[in-house]
């Protein structure tokens, strides 16, 4: 039966003719390397993978999801809450029902292709990519050189690039240098701002503020930088709204969203952008 309903929803975007193919990218790792040699258990946020997702199968859509590896990628259970749909416990089941017919986290099924795959088989087939967050792109996205290549052709092709919440980490992989700099960042270092294809760009992400609200969950443990800290080093220009509420930037080709309440944004302006 979820086979079933999984094909008829990916039937439904191939048979759209007028249908856009979005690259979904996440990551391969299920933990986050913290200071002090601890580490975090961590992978997607349900919301802001399952909200937009959803919103373009509903329209028709073509999904393709991808990570750097191939792996099936790790939901973060701390995002299986209410909270992160409103209070709405019926749109967490039915976005949670979804991901299960899609079979994503299905190490032995899982529909997931590398980045690799990706390039073989051409990015011209894609219309957008979209990064959702969780703290998983901190451990690889943001340093991975094949994401990085997706990047650069979608920029120089100006095609919709969104990503929400820690997801706008995954930026710094089409830097000429993204291991020098972020490691420079891990060590407390201030790392040479570079020239690069996302210089002066106006952008959001995960603030400061709301990792330091949040720093319980990651049980006495303390992450080597934050996301806003790192664009802003990297030249980016950065804006917030209040913590948790939602917030959209766009600057010609980038689509960013700083938290879980700002994934609805990002995926109704990504829709927008399809549809022109």
């Amino acid at each position: 039966m979820i086979k079933k309903l999984t094909a008829l929803a990916l039937a439904a975007a191939a048979m759209n003719a007028s249908a856009g193919n979005v690259l979904v990218v996440l990551s391969d790792e299920a933990t986050l390397d913290l200071k002090a040699g601890k580490t975090f258990q961590t992978g997607f946020y349900l919301n802001e993978l399952m909200q937009p997702v959803k919103m373009l199968l509903d329209a028709g859509h073509a999904v393709t999801f991808a990570t750097p590896n191939g792996k099936a990628p790790t939901l973060d259970k701390g995002s299986v809450n209410p909270m992160f749909f409103g209070g709405d416990q019926a749109a967490l089941d039915v976005h949670q029902k979804l991901l299960e017919q899609l079979r994503l986290t299905d190490s032995a099924n899982s529909p997931v292709v590398s980045l690799a795959r990706v390039e073989q088989q051409g990015y011209g087939k894609y219309d957008a990519v979209y990064v959702p967050g969780g703290h998983a792109p901190m451990q690889d996205l943001l340093t991975s050189p094949a994401l990085g290549k997706v990047l650069a052709a979608f920029h120089k092709d100006g095609k919709p690039t969104a990503l929400v919440c820690h997801g706008p980490i995954a930026l710094l992989s089409a830097m000429p240098d993204a291991k020098g700099f972020t490691m420079k960042l891990a060590q407390g270092a201030t790392p040479t701002q570079p020239k690069w294809i996302y210089s002066g760009y106006k952008v959001t992400v995960f603030t400061n503020d709301e990792e330091e609200a949040s720093k319980a969950q990651l049980g006495g443990g303390e992450m080597k930088f934050y996301p806003q800290t790192a664009l802003q080093k990297a030249g980016l220009q950065f804006s917030k709204a209040a913590n948790w509420q939602g917030n959209m930037v766009t600057d010609r080709e980038l689509i960013t969203g700083q938290n879980p309440a700002s994934a609805p944004l990002v995926g109704k302006e990504l829709l927008a952008r399809l549809q022109k």
